[in-house]
């Protein structure tokens, strides 16, 4: 007798990204399920041609539209719109872009085939792997207790797979207080580790944050190799509230939409090509647009952050003082 099979898309097992659009796969009775999520002005043209290096399409889909609309032009050069609730049938030759300006939300069950690794099998990719860490997690369960802390954990856990989604990573591995997650791209896992400090440091946390981007071996439960072990090594040398990017990671990010790390100096070594470039919450972080700027305005932006981080830690120490003696989950995210 047939066993029932259920697989959740919110739990991926892989997931491809690109700026304008996310895909999360899951492999359900030999095929692949894959729930497209492309922004306004997303084109197969633009977003996943150069990555795939063919003149158009050469993947059949089947599946339906469940929010926006998906225009299609086929290589015989007919045309047509999807609607929300239609479902389609789309064989090989074709590209594909969002039509209008509403989110286009889609599923197929076979377009996604041979992205992943099938269940046991290895494949080796280039990704950019993320560890997190609390800091002196020990100390924090000691002073709050088992049953205090083990609410601090799960709001923690709570916390980082809701970042998650917004930049496309996947979590392989859970291990007490730290996190290994794996992107496709430098840009967002450096977006989402900058993104995961702060939101951690939200419910009265630090983490320590370490980034290296290499190729790994892949299966649909774990990621083996060198770069796996250097960001662990590149995590380890990150204080309270950092993140650390390898000189790998920097080099790929740097090309991405003007993205822009600024070096901290060198840390002990990690490994090949592995000189980590610290990133700090409110000092140094990837920008959307690079621009040069004068001695002048340099200097004035200077200025500007080290008052900004002054100002940052008289609050901490004020909140601090005032917290003192309290549970760690004292305050508006305490459980009820």
């Amino acid at each position: 007798m047939s066993r029932v099979e259920i697989r959740d898309l919110d739990e991926p097992e892989a997931v491809v990204s690109d700026p304008l659009g996310v895909s999360h796969q899951v492999r359900l009775a030999g095929t692949v399920v894959t729930r497209h999520v492309l922004q306004p002005g997303w084109s197969w043209v633009d977003h996943a041609q150069p990555v795939v290096g063919t003149d158009t399409c050469k993947l059949y889909h089947r599946g339906v539209v469940l929010s926006g609309r998906m225009a299609v032009r086929t290589d015989d050069g007919e045309e047509l719109v999807i609607e929300p609730n239609q479902v389609f049938d789309l064989p090989p030759g074709h590209v594909t872009w969002v039509e209008g300006d509403d989110e286009l939300v889609m599923v197929d069950w076979a377009g996604g085939a041979g992205f992943d690794p099938r269940p046991g099998e290895r494949s080796r990719v280039l990704a950019t792997i993320l560890f997190t860490d609390i800091v002196d997690s020990t100390g924090h369960a000691r002073d709050a207790g088992d049953a205090s802390w083990k609410r601090t954990m799960e709001m923690h856990d709570d916390v980082v797979r809701n970042v998650l989604p917004t930049f496309g990573g996947r979590e392989v591995e859970t291990a007490g207080d730290s996190f290994l997650i794996v992107f496709d791209s430098a840009e967002a896992a450096i977006r989402c580790g900058l993104a995961l400090v702060g939101a951690v440091a939200a419910i009265g946390l630090s983490i320590r944050v370490g980034v290296h981007s290499g190729e790994v071996a892949m299966t649909t439960d774990h990621v083996q190799g060198l770069a796996v072990h250097t960001a662990a090594r590149v995590m380890a040398q990150a204080g309270p509230g950092e993140m650390l990017v390898s000189g790998t990671t920097r080099d790929l990010a740097e090309g991405a939409r003007g993205a822009h790390v600024r070096a901290s100096g060198p840390t002990p070594a990690q490994g090949p090509g592995a000189r980590a470039r610290a990133v700090r919450r409110g000092i140094v972080g990837v920008v959307g647009v690079r621009r040069r700027a004068g001695r002048e305005d340099l200097s004035s932006r200077r200025r500007r952050r080290t008052g900004a981080l002054r100002r940052s830690f008289e609050r901490f120490v004020s909140d601090v003082r005032q917290t003192r003696g309290r549970s760690p989950l004292a305050g508006p995210f305490a459980p009820a």
